[in-house]
C-alpha cells in the first residue's frame, strides 16, 4: 500500500470517529434534557392543580399555592425588559453603527463582557447596598428589577450586536447610496433585518429572569402575596400600580424556600411549572423568529 493511500485511509479512521463523537455528543445532550425534564414532571405534575396556581400559600392553612408568585414574575420580566431592552438595543447600534473602533468601543464591549461574567450574588449584594439602601426603595419588585436589569443587559446588548453584525454591508451602502440618512437606514433596514437575533435576544434575557433566585432574595424578598382587587377599577390599576414598591418572591425564590424547608413536593411542582414556562417561551421564540425570518424574505 503506498503512503498516499494510508494517508487517505487515515483520514476516512478519523473523520468517522468525530462524527461518531458528535452524534453521540448530540445524542447525549437530547438524553440529559428528556431525563431532567421527565424526572421534574414525574416528580411533580401530581402537585399541580387549580388551587396551588391561583391561590397565594398559607402557613395557617398549610397549604401551598404559587399564584402570588406567578404574578411577581410576571411583574418582574415587564419591568426589567421595559428598562433594559431600549438601552440594550440603543447600545449595540452605537457600538455597530456610529463609533468608531477604539479606546470607548473597546471599554464598552469590556465592561459588557464582565458585566456578563459576575455572579449573580454579586449583583444582588449590590443591589442590596444601591437601590435598597443608598436609593431608599427597599425590599421591592422595582429594586429586583433595576437588579435583574444590570444582569441581563450585556445579554441583550451582546445578540444585538451579533444581528446587526449579520446583516449585509451591501443593505447599508446600498440605502445610503439612495439618498437614506443613516437613521433612517438603521430604522427601516437594519433593525427589521436584525429582529429575528434581536428578539431571540430578548427571549433568552426573560429566560435567566424567571431562572433567577440568589439576586432577587436580596432584593425583592419572597412575599407571594396576591392582590386584592374589588369592583372599583380605578383602585385596581392604582393597587397593581402600587405592587411595583412591594416585596416580592418569584417562582424561583419560592422553589428554592420551599426546598429549604423541606417541602419537596411543592418545590417539584414549581419546577414543573418552571419547565413549562421555559419550553413555552422557546417555541414562542422559535414562531417570532420564524416569522420575522419568512417576512424578511418575502420582503
Amino acid at each position: 500500500m503506498t503512503d498516499k493511500a494510508l494517508k487517505k485511509s487515515k483520514i476516512k479512521i478519523s473523520e468517522v470517529t468525530l462524527g461518531l463523537a458528535i452524534y453521540f455528543a448530540a445524542v447525549l445532550t437530547v438524553v440529559l434534557l428528556v431525563g431532567i425534564i421527565g424526572y421534574v414532571f414525574v416528580k411533580g405534575i401530581g402537585q399541580i392543580d387549580r388551587e396551588f396556581l391561583t391561590t397565594a400559600g398559607s402557613a395557617r392553612k398549610q397549604t401551598v399555592g404559587i399564584g402570588g408568585n406567578i404574578v411577581n414574575t410576571l411583574y418582574m420580566i415587564v419591568i426589567t425588559l421595559l428598562m433594559v431592552t431600549p438601552i440594550g438595543v440603543g447600545t449595540a447600534i452605537y457600538l455597530n453603527e456610529y463609533a468608531k473602533p477604539g479606546r470607548l468601543v473597546s471599554l464598552i464591549e469590556f465592561t459588557t463582557e464582565t458585566l456578563s461574567g459576575i455572579p449573580s450574588i454579586i449583583f444582588g449584594l449590590f443591589g442590596l447596598i444601591f437601590f435598597n439602601g443608598i436609593l431608599g426603595l427597599g425590599y421591592s419588585l422595582l429594586t429586583g428589577a433595576f437588579t435583574l436589569g444590570i444582569m441581563v443587559l450585556p445579554l441583550i446588548t451582546r445578540n444585538t450586536q451579533e444581528a446587526l453584525s449579520t446583516v449585509p454591508e451591501s443593505y447599508r451602502s446600498g440605502a445610503l447610496g439612495m439618498g437614506a440618512n443613516k437613521w433612517y437606514m438603521i430604522r427601516t433596514i437594519l433593525l427589521p433585518s436584525a429582529m429575528p437575533g434581536i428578539v431571540t435576544g430578548i427571549i433568552l434575557a426573560i429566560g435567566r429572569m424567571v431562572g433567577e433566585s440568589a439576586a432577587l432574595l436580596f432584593t425583592a424578598g419572597s412575599a407571594a402575596l396576591l392582590p386584592r382587587l374589588t369592583d372599583d377599577w380605578g383602585k385596581n390599576l392604582e393597587k397593581l400600580a402600587g405592587k411595583v414598591l412591594e416585596p416580592g418572591g418569584t417562582l424561583s425564590v419560592e422553589l428554592y424556600l420551599q426546598m429549604q424547608n423541606g417541602e419537596y413536593e411543592a418545590a417539584f411542582g414549581i419546577g414543573c411549572v418552571l419547565l413549562i414556562i421555559v419550553l413555552v417561551i422557546n417555541i414562542f421564540t422559535n414562531l417570532i423568529a420564524g416569522r420575522l425570518s419568512r417576512s424578511k424574505q418575502i420582503s
